[in-house]
């Protein structure tokens, strides 16, 4: 009798730590899937405040009668897409392409010495130039993020309870094809 008691006390014990295995493996993975949501926010938080300064940027650029129409356009568009925009994947592509026609619009302002000599302009410059550094750690501490979570679903024992649990790897946040080659700056007469 005493046998059969001391193997389900030990039976219990085993189910229990067992139980309690899986809710800290299910905890973690809640965490991680938090923290994902709260680093995509992150950066969400900056694009919106670039959002924000590239309207002033044109409207400072728009004043020099032979800045070309065509990059202004260009960025306009972009900030429409950007702000369109309603997936992670589509965000992450239209981030690239407005981040790409600010850096040609920055390269086409550098042969203007009046507009590079303006404080307004001189001011949003480098308002812009601080959010991209800004987001340029927010996309790395994302990507971090992203490849633990992806990396601990894909782990085992953890896969199983993330299968469970429906979760999903998600997409690292990459820079577009565009934004990987040098801004070239062409003048039009």
């Amino acid at each position: 009798m005493a046998e059969i008691t001391v193997v389900a006390v030990v039976i219990g014990l085993l189910l229990l730590s067992l139980l309690l295995y899986v809710i800290i493996l299910y905890n973690e993975l809640v965490l991680l899937n938090v923290n994902l949501g709260k680093a995509w926010a992150n950066i969400d938080v900056l694009l919106k405040q670039r959002h924000d300064e590239v309207p002033n940027l044109i409207a400072v650029v728009t004043g020099y009668k032979d800045f070309e129409k065509n990059t202004i356009t260009e960025v306009t568009q972009a900030r429409t897409n950007a702000l369109s925009a309603s997936t992670i994947g589509e965000k992450a592509q239209s981030q690239s392409q407005l981040s790409g026609a600010l850096g040609r619009l920055m390269a086409v302002a550098e042969n203007y010495p009046q507009l590079k000599a303006q404080e307004n302009f001189l001011l949003l410059q480098k308002r812009l130039s601080d959010l991209e550094s800004d987001i340029a750690d927010r996309r790395s501490y994302y990507n971090d993020s992203v490849a633990t979570y992806n990396t601990r679903i894909s782990q085992f024992p953890d896969l199983w309870l993330a299968g469970i649990m429906s979760l999903k790897p998600h997409d690292l946040f990459q820079a577009a094809e565009e934004e990987k080659h040098v801004v070239t700056v062409g003048f039009h007469s």
